[in-house]
């Protein structure tokens, strides 16, 4: 099992940058951060843009894998978007991991248009993951499409890591997943909405069926579990450590929780994150 933690950028780097070299040092194996230009849980709060705070963890930290919790076609055009995952791979040294999904929440109208409908987003990602994929590998791109246009796209200089940046792909309907299996190294879920703990691995458990029937080849595919859904896995060690347990059961090779804060949502203590560190997470290893 690996452990990942999710890092808001909601503080001022002067408060932040502890956080990240914090998460290194604890030996946790990827950090994240959320890919919005808001976030409805937290709409009154300080919020900072994801590439220049990715930009400076990479500067601060030289081992942790960084990541996109995660990036959607709400408010990124796949070509502007190339140039930033190519600038952050660079600068951790091939350390990106580009998480991919369809995109909800404020994000989808705050910048004006029309909600989409269902299908109408796995048709935009669809598109927007076969787009970026081809940009990622291929220099001098042109694509017309019902989204998204490029026009002699140049991509240069290409990836640290090949063939290109792995995509960590969120999702839960049969179109998403196979898309998922086909360009994702790995797949990412929050598991869906529940009243307890019990009913939201239930609803988890039944993901990872879906997944498997759409899995086609026996190549490695990571499954990471965003862990603080149907309780803070922080709120105790022994929450930490009874949900990890029951996530490495339903064959997850990755989970991520989400780093203390103060009040609200994901409150929790800090010496509690310290003690899960030293005493849970290498039981799992």
């Amino acid at each position: 099992m690996r452990f990942g933690i999710t890092i808001l950028p909601e503080y001022r780097w002067k408060e932040a940058e502890r956080r990240w070299r914090r998460a290194e040092e604890l030996g946790f194996d990827h950090a994240w951060t959320y890919d919005h230009l808001t976030w409805g849980g937290l709409q009154d709060s300080p919020w900072y843009g994801t590439t220049p705070t990715l930009t400076a963890a990479a500067l601060a930290t030289s081992t942790i894998k960084l990541g996109t919790f995660v990036t959607s076609p709400n408010f990124r055009h796949p070509l502007a978007l190339t140039r930033e995952i190519l600038a952050l791979d660079d600068i951790s040294d091939g350390r990106f991991l580009c998480g991919l999904g369809a995109g909800g929440g404020i994000d989808t109208t705050i910048q004006g248009g029309s909600e989409l409908s269902p299908r109408q987003k796995v048709d935009r990602l669809t598109e927007f993951v076969e787009l970026l994929d081809t940009l990622l590998t291929t220099d001098g791109v042109d694509h017309k499409g019902e989204y998204f246009e490029v026009r002699n796209g140049r991509t240069l200089p290409g990836c640290i890591q090949q063939p290109r940046v792995p995509f960590v792909m969120a999702a839960n309907g049969p179109r998403s997943l196979r898309l998922a299996a086909k360009y994702g190294a790995g797949w990412v879920t929050t598991g869906g909405r529940a009243d307890d703990l019990d009913s939201w691995f239930t609803l988890v458990a039944e993901l990872t069926h879906r997944l498997d029937d759409v899995l086609t080849t026996d190549r490695p595919f990571d499954r990471y579990l965003s862990i603080d859904n149907g309780l803070y896995a922080l709120s105790s060690v022994a929450a930490f450590e009874d949900i990890v347990g029951r996530a490495a059961a339903l064959g997850f090779t990755d989970v991520i929780t989400h780093w203390p804060r103060a009040e609200g949502i994901y409150e929790g203590s800090e010496d509690v994150l310290e003690q899960v560190a030293a005493e849970v997470i290498p039981r799992f290893r």
